[in-house]
């Protein structure tokens, strides 16, 4: 919003607020790409002339070297660098340790230890999973991890150029990552503190962010196409079914040009709503 100057309201499941934002804004596919790949550190706008491969791999050296090795003993940088890296590919996905560890050649508790850097860093951000019957169920559950800035993850990622990104496989999980990232700085940024949340059950269905905002439950789930039916929002009554909470809206956040409905109070935004 900020960069594109228009008005930065907490995105709302809601219509009429939606269509009246998407009237004079919008976002083209291949902007969405150009900026998914460029991130979002205030320097690379401020300063038009900054190479952002160069910008990042400048801030990841300088990370690495100065805060991480002011926190803890690194003996090897260059695993540091490759769990980035191999993280980053993974943003928007359950967070495994174990799989991770065996693919740095480390223990899980390093893994343990290094997520926790890159929390305090704000370098990423844990998604916890939804469960409103178990506190507890809730904290030992996979959380989903994510990078606070997608620039910076395309870097780590190899992935340094919009075209590449958009054919890759990768593409859904990074632009799932900047759309969770908006919707949640939108909120911060207007002093609000809903609960965010995913959910996924025992037969793999998912909702990939829940908003739970005075007392009601919003689903929203993030693609990258454009056209879509009834049926691949199935999770939404999965959910429905099985809450206390009363339910808001329901959504999915894509790459369509126009909002338009799937009945039951689920709509279809475009990217440009938040």
């Amino acid at each position: 919003s900020e960069i594109n100057g228009v008005e930065e309201l907490p995105f709302q499941v809601e219509l009429n607020q939606n269509i009246t934002r998407c009237k004079n804004y919008k976002i083209e596919i291949d902007d969405l790409y150009n900026t998914i790949v460029k991130g979002l550190y205030p320097e690379l706008y401020d300063n038009k002339n900054l190479n952002s491969d160069q910008f990042y791999a400048d801030y990841v050296e300088t990370y690495i070297n100065r805060d991480v090795s002011n926190i803890i003993k690194l003996n090897d940088k260059f695993k540091f660098q490759n769990f980035m890296e191999i993280l980053a590919s993974l943003t928007g996905e359950e967070l495994v340790y174990n799989s991770i560890s065996k693919a740095i050649g480390v223990s899980v508790q390093t893994i343990q230890s290094w997520i926790s850097i890159l929390l305090s860093g704000d370098i990423i951000h844990l998604l916890q999973p939804y469960n409103e019957n178990s506190i507890i169920k809730r904290v030992v559950s996979r959380p989903k991890i994510y990078f606070s800035d997608v620039g910076l993850a395309c870097h780590l990622a190899r992935l340094n150029n919009p075209q590449t990104l958009k054919i890759s496989r990768f593409n859904g999980r990074f632009v799932e990552t900047y759309i969770v990232n908006e919707i949640i700085k939108s909120y911060k940024n207007n002093g609000k503190k809903p609960n965010f949340y995913y959910y996924r059950d025992n037969d793999q269905k998912e909702i990939d962010l829940i908003i739970l905002d005075e007392g009601k439950l919003n689903f929203v789930e993030c693609k990258s196409g454009v056209a879509f039916k009834k049926e691949d929002v199935k999770s939404f009554d999965t959910l429905t079914k099985k809450t206390n909470y009363p339910i808001g809206s329901k959504c999915i956040i894509c790459n369509t040009d126009k909002i338009y409905t799937l009945g039951d109070n689920i709509f279809v935004f475009p990217i440009s709503v938040i």
